[in-house]
């Protein structure tokens, strides 16, 4: 089997960040964020080539190592073949480290771009093998879903095989993330989960969960009740006590809050009238931004 033909000409793709869980959601909800990192990926006659702006400008390896390069790869592999060189131009404004999805970002961008860049790629690997691809190199489906897709997804794993549903979140919903300085990873968060969680807590959390998606597409006046969590958040409290006072206040006002992801960040689901007075809820130490819904997903756009 022949190898794949390579575009002459740069892609560009923008993916948006994403929040998963949601609360009670856990490895399963996410949401597609107005805020986005650009990637723009040409095939080169040789070598690798790595020009990054923007958040982990200073951090993120130059190299082989770098996430988006690996994705890349992988899709690659998938599509038929390496190309012979690669140079990579990257503006991040998605935060590391901060339950954001910047990794899920990172992921998608580059099975997207390699993808596009591939004449043929979008027959040689359709949406279910993106998915299937992400969910692989992120670990589970809840951000890289979203992240592909946009608006609010529900995913789940079928016999190993990744799958997910989207859903448009409704129009009166106002994401407001709360951005603190200090990272904690993923790791050192999941780590802190138990083995076990009582019964009733996991009835508790089904029921929310199943609520939260009625809440978030048709009753946004349910949300409060709805974005209650047993499994995750209060585990958490310890590698981010600031992040989980945050949430605790703002809910004890009536603002569903919730911790991003694995955290730090805190994000509210603010009606749109009162979106603006519940950014300016935290005080100091935290960005607020108040952001848009993303309905359309990771996207390649034109370079200009």
């Amino acid at each position: 089997m022949a190898g794949p033909a390579f575009r002459a000409a740069a892609v560009r793709v923008r993916v948006p960040a994403t929040s998963a869980n949601l609360g009670p959601g856990f490895d399963t909800l996410g949401l597609a964020l107005g805020l986005y990192d650009d990637v723009v990926v040409r095939v080169a006659d040789t070598g690798l080539h790595i020009d990054i702006a923007g958040e982990g400008a200073d951090t993120v390896p130059r190299d082989e190592n770098h996430l988006l390069v690996r994705s890349l790869r992988a899709a690659f592999d998938l599509l038929g073949g390496q190309p012979r060189g690669l140079e990579l131009v990257c503006a991040n404004r998605i935060p590391h480290s901060r339950g954001l999805g910047s990794s899920a970002a990172a992921i998608c961008a580059g099975i997207m771009a390699a993808r596009a860049v591939t004449i043929g790629g979008a027959e040689r690997l359709g949406d279910e093998a993106l998915l299937e691809l992400a969910t692989e190199l992120e670990g589970h489906p809840d951000n890289v879903a979203a992240c592909l897709f946009g608006g609010f997804t529900l995913s789940w794993m079928d016999a190993g095989s990744a799958r997910a549903i989207r859903m448009t979140p409704a129009d009166s919903v106002v994401p407001v993330v709360f951005v603190p300085a200090r990272a904690v990873s993923t790791e050192t968060a999941r780590g802190l989960l138990p083995r076990t969680v009582p019964h009733g807590d996991a009835a508790a959390n089904a029921a929310r969960a199943a609520l939260l998606v009625e809440a978030l597409t048709r009753r946004p006046e349910l949300l409060l009740t709805a974005t209650e969590d047993r499994l995750h958040q209060e585990y958490r409290a310890a590698a981010m006590p600031e992040s989980v006072a945050l949430m605790g206040r703002l809910r004890a006002d009536g603002v569903p809050a919730v911790i991003s992801g694995a955290g730090p960040t805190v994000l509210a689901l603010a009606e749109s009238g009162a979106a603006d007075k519940v950014a300016r809820l935290a005080g100091e130490g935290w960005a607020a931004n108040r952001l848009a819904l993303d309905g359309g997903g990771a996207s390649v756009l034109p370079l200009a």
